[in-house]
């Protein structure tokens, strides 16, 4: 993509659909119902496939199949930042009222965040091509230590930004509405509505490192891997609050997303030496989302997941 023109407009498009989000439907804290939450995840993965169509007719079917397969993959890995939302909501009690502008502000972080991070690796790829090579080392250690390790096993506690805030008394002991500081006595102090926004911050950042090389094993192109990126980030927090109650009725599914990183990352890895379709590929993950999904479980998977 060399012109300018679709880069403008696109982010001309989300800022639109963000200022429509907090500005029209979700000024006033509400708790947003399931029903409200798969109607938004309806309209966000229709404007996904309908972006795709447009890929499709204005650059040909393999930039449109590359996006399809790039959205599929963030889409599923950002499943896992589900987990993770549910640990720390309910680690700082966050009241459900308040979990959208929680998210809504963590979407924009998340997006600057993979913007620098999109940037930085494309800059690598193209200068350095073995760095091809660490992504996809990287991709399937992290896809063996998910094997090994879930979300259930983070601490929000340890966070040092976290611990920063609480040892210099520089956080209130309860919540103050939808606001994240307040002035008390003379002082700026965060509320612990924002320090569960800083949790959250910090573990996209982490969770941006694994998914950020998995789109480059799909495309180099910059604007195909930031717009799948953009698009899969934009409709994580309606997917929360849509699977937010069953969501744990899918134990399987973080082995299916350990698989599709091991996959990406063997990908990477024969780059030079075989590259896999990419019709295959997105067939392959597709079926491994499925099977994961759906997976009955047995003895031998039940003392895995354990």
């Amino acid at each position: 993509m060399n012109s300018i023109w679709p880069w403008i407009i696109f982010n001309a498009f989300v800022l639109l659909m963000l200022a429509i989000d907090l500005g029209v439907f979700n000024r006033q804290a509400k708790i947003v119902t399931v029903r409200q939450a798969i109607a938004w995840s309806v309209v966000w993965i229709s404007l996904a496939l309908l972006f795709n169509a447009w890929i499709y007719y204005s650059m040909g079917k393999k930039p449109a199949l590359e996006f399809l397969t790039g959205y599929l993959v963030e889409k599923s890995l950002s499943v896992d930042n589900i987990f993770v939302f549910i640990l720390l909501f309910g680690f700082f009690k966050v009241p459900d009222a308040y979990r959208h502008r929680v998210l809504f502000w963590g979407v924009i972080g998340a997006l600057i965040m993979r913007a620098i991070f999109i940037a930085v690796g494309a800059v690598l790829i193209a200068k350095f091509h073995w760095i091809i090579y660490v992504f996809g080392a990287f991709l399937i250690f992290t896809g063996y230590k998910m094997f090994k390790k879930s979300a259930q096993d983070m601490h929000p506690e340890q966070n040092p930004l976290v611990n920063w805030f609480i040892k210099r008394g520089k956080v209130t002991a309860e919540f103050h509405g939808s606001r994240f500081f307040i002035v008390q006595n003379g002082r700026n102090l965060a509320t612990p509505l924002f320090l569960c926004l800083l949790s959250i911050e910090f573990t996209d950042l982490i969770f941006a490192v694994d998914s950020i090389p998995a789109i480059f094993a799909i495309t180099s192109d910059p604007f195909i891997v930031y717009t799948s990126n953009v698009f899969a980030i934009l409709g994580l927090r309606s997917l929360y609050f849509a699977l937010e109650g069953v969501i744990t009725k899918f134990p399987y599914l973080r082995f299916g997303l350990a698989v599709i990183l091991i996959f990406i990352g063997c990908k990477m890895l024969l780059i030079d030496v075989f590259k896999i379709p990419i019709l295959a590929s997105l067939g392959f993950i597709a079926l491994v989302i499925t099977v994961s999904v759906f997976w009955k479980k047995s003895a031998a998977m039940e003392t895995l997941v354990e």
